[in-house]
């Protein structure tokens, strides 16, 4: 177990370059074998942990460039580990779903290529690490829109890789920079950020390097006015790019500010709260109101994601454990929920080539098992109680009532905004009289598309139900968090902003 988080990052990259010489008939049940070997993997990892523990745990470190503080520094907590969880389920299930003829040995070893990336995004605990991984996943799924996508698919996936990369390289002078101070405080070089959790910056410098990360995580999330890439991203990508670009690289995003932003600059998140919390609400209500007034039933799921992505950002700038554990565990619930919606409209798609809901109407009475699924998630995506999309959203924005009762309540509305759009999909997609021909004969979900769709499902009701097993460690380590935030937080604002639980005060 001293090397499993290498072994989780490394297999799929051994496996992708073996996948060139493998036979392209045999392709498919390549991919499925190798992504079902890193999910069971990432399994073993869950096993393995300690959810007593709030602290890193697998950690691996060693020097890369010692003059300069660079190491192979690797580690999870409770933050990280359902993250990467979801990011190897996710990929064994686009890989099962996948319906391309053309190319599909190059897009499998492409997606195998992108869990590397993923994976070690969430596992790096040395910055310059992080920065490399974050950054190579943009080359995969550049590669995966720009060729297997629809008829504007260079345009989508230019536009995707200047925004990401442009926000990156801002990114990257603030990772310099604190670098530096780290050096000049310590005197000696470290990009190790456990070591930076120690480093008490002044608060004008604190604000400018929120600013220079806010900018790098804003553009991935992506929040208002940074989004207009994540619908041409959406609407041109294949399916698999669509599932796995809402459900796991737009959490790189608001990842990057649970990890980063709020424990290294506590004072400024905190004089920052109600701008941030603005851009959130836009986000929540704006969007919510463009995807009402979609046609094509993938823009309307591709809107909604960055609304319900609003909600994470509300519940993380909320500085206290409820919120951040509650958007932590919305991340798991948007994740799996949007790749479910965006894989069922994929599904549809194949069938009559076409996603403008006026096509559609009384799918229900056609394709009953394809409308039981498309309901669960829809109620999922709405927040019904008894669905993991719930308890994500319920406890983000309780969170975020002890900040400010009145923004919260603004952004609530995204739940009744959120279930007019979605129902109103519904109604017209797949209930009423079957009007159009093309659509009498449609076949139901064949068993390679159940395979894929009844374990979301099953994760949406199991964690709606029993959130504990996932919700516990989480919560474990956010409170850990909102403590080291609250230690090092200098002004009396950020000290009586981020709130610790009278149990951590007595254990302290």
């Amino acid at each position: 177990m001293s090397n499993i988080l290498t072994l989780l990052i490394f297999f799929p990259l051994i496996a992708a370059i073996f996948g060139f010489f493998v036979n392209k008939n045999s392709i498919r049940v390549y991919g499925i074998a190798v992504s079902a070997a890193e999910f069971l993997l990432s399994l073993w990892l869950w096993k393995s942990y300690d959810s007593a523990q709030a602290g890193f745990q697998f950690v691996e470190k060693m020097p890369l460039i010692p003059d300069f503080g660079i190491s192979y520094y690797l580690g999870v907590d409770g933050i990280s580990l359902f993250i990467v969880i979801m990011a190897t389920l996710m990929t064994m299930i686009g890989i099962i779903a996948l319906s391309v003829k053309d190319g599909l040995k190059n897009l499998i070893i492409t997606l195998l290529f992108l869990e590397v990336a993923m994976v070690g995004v969430f596992v790096s605990l040395d910055v310059i690490l992080f920065y490399v991984f974050w950054e190579f996943s943009l080359v995969p799924m550049l590669y995966i829109i720009g060729a297997w996508g629809g008829s504007k698919r260079v345009y989508a996936a230019i536009k995707f890789f200047i925004y990401t990369f442009a926000g990156s390289l801002v990114m990257l002078v603030g990772i310099l920079y604190l670098a530096y101070l780290y050096y000049t405080t310590t005197g000696v070089w470290s990009f190790s950020l456990t070591d930076w959790y120690a480093l008490l910056l002044p608060m004008t410098v604190q604000k400018y390097l929120f600013w220079a990360f806010f900018l790098g995580f804003a553009i991935k999330v992506p929040m208002f006015p940074f989004h207009t890439w994540l619908p041409y991203a959406h609407g041109q990508a294949p399916t698999v790019g669509s599932v796995i670009l809402a459900a796991v690289l737009l959490k790189m995003g608001s990842y990057g500010f649970v990890r980063f932003s709020l424990p290294l600059f506590p004072d400024a998140s905190v004089a920052y709260i109600t701008p941030v919390a603005v851009i959130a609400i836009i986000m929540i209500i704006y969007t919510a109101m463009v995807a009402y007034a979609q046609k094509d039933m993938k823009q309307v799921i591709a809107y909604s994601s960055i609304s319900h992505m609003g909600v994470i950002i509300i519940g993380t700038f909320a500085m206290n454990a409820e919120g951040i554990s509650g958007s932590i565990f919305q991340m798991l619930s948007h994740g799996i929920v949007s790749g479910a919606l965006f894989m069922l409209v994929g599904v549809i798609y194949d069938r009559r080539h076409t996603k403008l809901m006026s096509e559609f109407g009384g799918l229900a009475k056609v394709m009953p098992t394809y409308a039981t699924i498309f309901v669960i998630m829809t109620m999922a995506s709405v927040g019904l109680p008894l669905t993991i999309g719930f308890i994500g959203e319920y406890l983000s924005l309780a969170g975020f009532f002890k900040v400010s009762p009145l923004m919260t309540v603004i952004a609530g509305t995204s739940i009744i905004v959120g279930a007019v759009y979605m129902l109103s999909l519904v109604k017209k997609s797949f209930f009423g009289p079957v009007t159009n021909p093309e659509n009498e004969k449609l076949k139901d979900l064949d068993s390679k598309e159940l395979w894929a769709l009844i374990p979301l499902v099953a994760i949406v009701v199991w964690l709606g139900i029993y959130p504990k097993p996932v919700l516990g460690p989480i919560n474990n380590s956010t409170k850990a968090l909102v403590q080291l935030m609250h230690n090092k937080a200098q002004t009396p604002e950020a000290k009586k902003i981020i709130l610790v639980s009278k149990k951590a005060k007595e254990a302290k």
